[in-house]
């Protein structure tokens, strides 16, 4: 009876790993990824951020996998040019990972929360790695050498640079593998998970724009000792950062009325520079 159950057991064990899906991507396509997803701020957007070049890494990936698929390519393209900023090096990680879920064409909802989702945290995370830890590092360590003349310093810090480029490689594997094993559980959650990281991803975009937009009157009420801060003492007492949050809304109250976004961004700066050309802010 045991040996019949073992057996069942592999016998199922043998269908699954039959009836795997096999990747699309070769190991060196994986590899062009992460290499790919060094050029994301070449093209750069202060609408969108990093989208454009985010975009521009992924097409030839997604047109082999929506190539009898007008439309689906359309939707990706359409669905990756939403804002999107975050630590360009640990970017292909979060590539690789949403690859194999178009690859599976998982749930287009379920993709964009993940990706809304994580891209705030990996900022983060990334930053701190990168930025504030390695490059700080390294270029303590070059400037000491270089400061005595030494070629050494400034070809340290260049080598540095040149490791962070080539790891993008591995990191593109790390998400595909990643994504890869993860797909069946996402797929059987997709409903949770995307509720899950629509919530979190909305979270994160309320957190961009608190810390964004910045919005301060500098208008008082009455006179004499007697004035009072309009900003300080009665909207900040009321509602902290009303004024950015009133802002934001107008403006995707302007976009939903399909005003061109370069027209909200010229509205801005005339705001801004009117209202501190009269004293208001």
């Amino acid at each position: 009876m045991t040996w019949k159950m073992v057996s069942k057991v592999e016998d199922v064990k043998s269908e699954k790993k039959d009836t795997k899906k096999k990747s699309l991507f070769t190991k060196h396509e994986i590899s062009m990824l992460g290499i790919r997803s060094n050029l994301v701020q070449a093209s750069f957007s202060y609408e969108r951020m990093h989208a454009p070049g985010w975009t521009w890494a992924q097409l030839p990936f997604w047109e082999k996998i929506y190539k009898d698929d007008k439309q689906g390519l359309k939707d990706v393209m359409t669905d990756n040019m939403e804002f999107i900023n975050s630590s360009p090096p640990l970017y292909p990680i979060l590539m690789g990972l949403l690859l194999t879920m178009e690859e599976d064409h998982v749930d287009r909802t379920t993709i964009k929360g993940l990706k809304n989702a994580l891209f705030g945290p990996m900022a983060g995370i990334g930053d701190a790695i990168f930025w504030f830890t390695i490059m700080p590092i390294a270029g303590g360590i070059a400037a000491s050498i270089a400061k005595n003349g030494n070629v050494l310093g400034p070809l340290l810090f260049f080598a540095v640079y040149v490791f962070l480029f080539w790891s993008r490689m591995p990191l593109a594997h790390l998400g595909y593998n990643l994504g890869t094993r993860a797909i069946d559980v996402i797929e059987d959650n997709s409903k949770i998970i995307s509720h899950v990281a629509s919530i979190l991803g909305l979270t994160v975009i309320g957190g961009l724009i608190a810390s964004y937009v910045k919005m301060s009157l500098t208008i008082k009420i009455g006179a004499g000792n007697g004035a009072i801060s309009l900003q300080k003492q009665l909207l900040d007492k009321i509602f902290p950062n009303l004024l950015p949050f009133a802002f934001v809304f107008l403006l995707y109250w302007l976009l939903r009325k399909k005003v061109n976004p370069i027209w909200l961004i010229v509205l801005t700066f005339v705001l801004a520079i009117a209202m501190s050309a009269i004293g208001w802010m």
